[in-house]
């Protein structure tokens, strides 16, 4: 094992990361059962109460075809709702992660590091 992989290993092995993966996989598995949820109610919805989803609103336009579009809007939120939760909880954490894994790293004169990790190091930014 040489050293870049013990210092993955390390922070891999560290309970702050762990906690981080726990936070992160809950975060996906509420959006997830928010937007399948959804769209199961939708389909439902449709097969056995045809005659409530083509209940008229508006003109043409019926409580079926809201909901429908209203799937589009329930998306994103959920989109909304994970880049805000990366931005807040995730990427401070990985940034703190990489940033201890570069200052960890011994320096090589002479030879410019070229992994991935290092070249985000400064000025990272999350779009």
């Amino acid at each position: 094992m040489n050293v870049e992989q013990a210092k993955r290993r390390e922070i891999s092995d560290s309970p702050e990361f762990q906690l981080l993966r726990r936070a992160h996989r809950r975060s996906g598995v509420r959006m997830t059962a928010v937007a399948v949820g959804g769209f199961l109610l939708y389909v439902l919805l449709s097969s056995f109460t045809p005659e409530l989803m083509n209940t008229s609103l508006h003109g043409h336009l019926t409580l079926g075809l809201t909901l429908g579009l209203g799937q589009f809007v329930v998306m994103a939120l959920i989109a909304r709702r994970h880049i805000v939760h990366m931005r807040t909880h995730v990427d401070p954490i990985a940034r703190g992660f990489r940033t201890q894994a570069h200052r960890q790293q011994p320096d090589r004169p002479g030879r410019p590091d070229r992994s991935p990790a290092s070249q985000h190091t400064e000025g990272y930014r999350t779009w």
